[in-house]
């Protein structure tokens, strides 16, 4: 399996964690296990160099496994909650654990019939910078989601509150419609995310976030099913986040 990252333009990284490629080019399907992380990404997917289909999926906050084709390259755009309101511009609450199939139009990205990363990557960047530049957004939804980016979603829900001068309420509120959990949980799982490259690298003691390693065991398990110390072994290369993480 090839993997292959590049960060977005500068201008758009509150919104774009980063671009990524994955290429299976064996004669057989390969599976993987995929972590929740607190991102949702947009897939552009290739079979034999012919562009398939485009998809949208929602946040995960259950682990799910996934199969890449033979002969199959995938390109993905992994948001930043902010897309939402800068990009997107709708909820995406009902694709929470779940991918959608979008019209290969979107972005006019059937012109693409083949496959190169530098092109695709740098007209999505042209085709974001516009988008975003349309429409200002809230100013509170802006603080709230900076902040909780920023930090990794390690503060409490009242941090975020008084951060963003919102109401708890409201925020419940606003993350459910919006994103499908609340504020909470997403923090859970962005924390939980922020551990992985330590745990790779075989620390399995917490450095932040959690009161002691009975804890951090606990809240690791209760979001991807397995404990640091399953995750770390990596049996079979079976989770796809701690293959792609380059060790210390």
């Amino acid at each position: 399996m090839i993997y292959f990252q590049q960060q977005a333009h500068k201008d758009l990284r509150d919104c774009i964690r980063c671009y990524w490629k994955i290429e299976n080019r064996d004669k057989q399907a390969k599976s993987y296990t995929i972590l929740p992380d607190g991102f949702f990404d947009l897939l552009i997917c290739y079979h034999q160099g012919n562009k398939k289909s485009v998809y949208l999926t929602g946040l995960w906050n259950h682990k799910t496994n996934v199969v890449v084709q033979p002969e199959t390259i995938i390109y993905g755009v992994q948001f930043r909650l902010l897309a939402v309101e800068q990009i997107f511009q709708k909820s995406i609450a009902t694709l929470l654990n779940s991918i959608s199939k979008i019209e290969s139009s979107y972005l006019n990205l059937h012109q693409f019939g083949s496959t190169n990363d530098n092109s695709i990557f740098e007209y999505l960047n042209e085709c974001f910078i516009i988008i975003k530049e349309r429409d200002l957004i809230d100013t509170k939804k802006s603080t709230l989601l900076k902040s909780i980016n920023q930090t990794k979603g390690k503060k409490t829900v009242e941090y975020y509150s008084q951060k963003a001068n919102w109401s708890k309420r409201q925020i419940h509120r606003y993350f459910k419609s919006t994103f499908g959990i609340s504020l909470k949980s997403y923090c859970s799982i962005r924390k939980c995310a922020a551990t992985y490259s330590q745990i790779k690298n075989g620390q399995l003691y917490p450095e932040q976030g959690y009161f002691d390693q009975s804890h951090f065991i606990k809240e690791i398990k209760k979001i991807t099913a397995f404990t640091p110390k399953s995750l770390l072994k990596n049996e079979n290369d079976r989770f796809l986040q701690f293959s792609i993480i380059k060790s210390k």
